[in-house]
């Protein structure tokens, strides 16, 4: 069997070492996946992640034995919001996908005792990796020059004098008494 490697950030190591400890004993189905990921780990900053792993919190697509990918966000725990969105590190899916790199599979036996391989396709969006770039773009953008204040004067255009039309003769003398 070749050595199974994962890439955990310090955050996501310190959770599934948590989830460990609160295992319910050789009973629990997550316990020997749990030992597994926490044995291959390389554990690293966040700031030092490579983007094509998946984190905690990353947007990835992956199939499972060779069937459509799917796409889902690597969550922490069942979400409430809209179901298939989120898959939460407490199945045995989620669990297999955190720490993966793109092309890299990993194998679990499923609740009905069957093996499952689950193949992380791509990361889409990694939380990681967003934060660096955010962070590179506000150092190397530099800041917009404040621009003065504009202030409106209304009753400029009011107090202009009026304009007298001229008459439908053409002649537009107002007279001495306009003076």
């Amino acid at each position: 069997m070749t050595r199974e490697t994962c890439f955990l950030t310090t955050k996501d190591f310190t959770i599934l070492e948590v989830m460990r400890d609160r295992c319910l004993g050789r009973d629990d189905p997550l316990a020997p996946l749990l030992k597994r990921k926490i044995e291959a780990a390389t554990v690293m900053f966040r700031d030092d992640i490579p983007v094509n792993v998946a984190t905690l919190s990353s947007r990835v697509t992956f199939s499972v034995n060779g069937r459509e990918p799917d796409s889902r966000i690597i969550s922490h725990d069942r979400m409430t919001s809209p179901i298939g969105m989120f898959l939460p590190i407490t199945t045995a899916r989620g669990l297999a996908l955190l720490g993966l790199s793109e092309g890299q599979e990993f194998t679990v036996t499923n609740a009905d005792g069957k093996e499952e391989r689950i193949l992380l396709h791509q990361v889409l969006y990694q939380p990681e990796a967003a934060r660096r770039e955010k962070e590179a773009l506000e150092h190397a953008i530099p800041p917009a020059p404040l621009k003065p204040a504009l202030r409106l004067i209304r009753g400029a255009f009011y107090d202009q004098p009026r304009l007298v039309p001229a008459a439908h003769d053409g002649f537009d003398d107002p007279g001495p008494s306009a003076a």
